[in-house]
């Protein structure tokens, strides 16, 4: 298996950069059929959340798998970006690393967050979507399912789980409590209708935030999320006066632009005056204009100030982080002899019916010139032949159920290249 990885995260990326490589739905699926136009070879998975995008590329050959640098230009290209401008701000992992490094993002020991479920849901949409659309990818088909049971073994196997911290929760019950004492007398304004504002609001209610508003772009959406946490709805285009009045905001839209632009803000401002307003801005890219933060009396947090705070909760659980880590490299080796076992069988296979075929052509050849042999006779020099063939093999087949390294062009591509052997 060739597997390449691109990708950003909030370890290494600022929410600027995240915001310019991150995508809708739809566009994963425009991205991944301009890429199997450009790459017919190779399989592709792209995920693309709040806190990272991940591009995956796989297939048989190292030829039809693009390089790490063709799949930045591809991204960078993409996105309308030069190469240059996002490369330093990513990683790229190859075979062993970056089978290791999704089953590491698949367990949530990747995550802002250690141990939040959402992840895992997301990893399972991305893969869906690639097989949506229509192209053929089972070498990512093994890749992935194998993520989801690495996973299930870590939630199951441990307790970093355990009494889950997300991001919501972070943003509700530690920044919201360093502005306001209590929330059961300020006025509440949700962006969006997510599984984000769904989570945020479930926080929200629980520390007696009551005077919900709920405004969405899909007004059948915020109905249905309004009705749940008793709140009230708010036409998206009277977003004006809803900031006005707003104590707390949590914006979680998936819109592609600022929802809210500096130039928009300004009036909002001089109407608020001096009263405080705590915003905080869970969406990537971010709903807010950064500078709208500038303001004395407005509190501006982004998903990049709660990394401190999601720090402490991966320290919090550090005792679980070996076990964790000991599951997902035993997963990693399994994954590697399992290809290689299957590799090598095939190779194997080939190897002996070649040989067998150059035997028997012998064989035959040789009986038909000997005259007057008896059976005995010509059985004793057909298991000469046979022994012979066997000695012969033994030592390059030995090496190769002892090489486990041969995924990564190791003896198995010797010996396919020595004897000429075809797939």
């Amino acid at each position: 298996m060739n597997l390449q990885v691109i990708g950003c995260s909030h370890h290494d990326s600022s929410v600027s950069v995240r915001e310019k490589l991150a995508f809708t739905e739809d566009q994963v699926r425009t991205f991944l059929d301009k890429f199997h136009q450009s790459f017919p070879k190779s399989e592709a998975v792209l995920l693309s959340t709040c806190n990272r995008t991940e591009f995956y590329a796989a297939g048989k050959s190292a030829e039809g798998v693009p390089s790490s640098q063709q799949m930045i230009e591809f991204l960078a290209n993409n996105r309308g970006l030069k190469a240059g401008e996002i490369s330093n701000n990513l990683f790229a992992h190859q075979d062993r690393a970056a089978i290791a490094h999704l089953f590491s993002v698949a367990a949530s020991l990747d995550s802002m967050v250690v141990g939040e479920a959402q992840i895992l849901s997301q990893v399972k949409q991305a893969y869906k979507i690639a097989v949506d659309t229509g192209h053929q990818i089972p070498l990512t088909h093994q890749v992935f399912q194998t993520a989801m049971k690495v996973a299930k073994r870590v939630a199951s196997e441990t307790n970093i789980h355990t009494t889950r911290v997300s991001v919501p929760s972070v943003a509700v019950n530690v920044l919201t409590k360093q502005i306001f004492e209590r929330l059961n007398d300020k006025r509440i304004l949700i962006l969006g209708a997510g599984k984000m504002a769904e989570e945020t609001l479930t926080y929200i209610a629980a520390n007696g935030g009551k005077d919900i508003v709920v405004t969405n772009r899909t007004r059948s959406r915020a109905e249905g999320l309004a009705e749940k946490f008793k709140g009230q709805i708010a036409p998206w285009d009277a977003l004006d006066k809803q900031l006005t009045d707003a104590d707390l905001i949590v914006s979680t839209t998936g819109a592609t632009e600022p929802v809210v632009t500096h130039e928009q803000f300004k009036t909002v401002a001089q109407k608020r005056s001096a009263k405080p307003l705590l915003i905080l801005d869970l969406a990537i890219p971010r709903d807010f204009d950064s500078k709208i933060g500038d303001y004395e009396s407005v509190y501006l947090y982004t998903l990049d100030d709660l990394q401190k705070e999601c720090e402490k909760n991966r320290q919090s659980r550090q005792s679980q982080w070996p076990k964790a880590r000991k599951i997902v490299d035993q997963e990693t080796a399994n994954f590697f002899q399992d290809i290689h076992r299957r590799n090598s069988g095939s190779t194997i296979a080939l190897l002996k019916k070649q040989a067998n075929e150059v035997k028997n052509s012998e064989l035959e050849r040789l009986l038909g010139r000997l005259d007057r042999l008896t059976p005995e006779q010509e059985a004793e020099i057909e298991q000469s032949f046979h022994r012979l063939v066997n000695k012969l093999l033994h030592p390059p087949l030995k090496s190769i159920n002892a090489d486990q390294n041969s995924e990564a062009g190791g003896l198995l591509d010797a010996m396919k290249r020595l004897f000429q052997l075809g797939d």
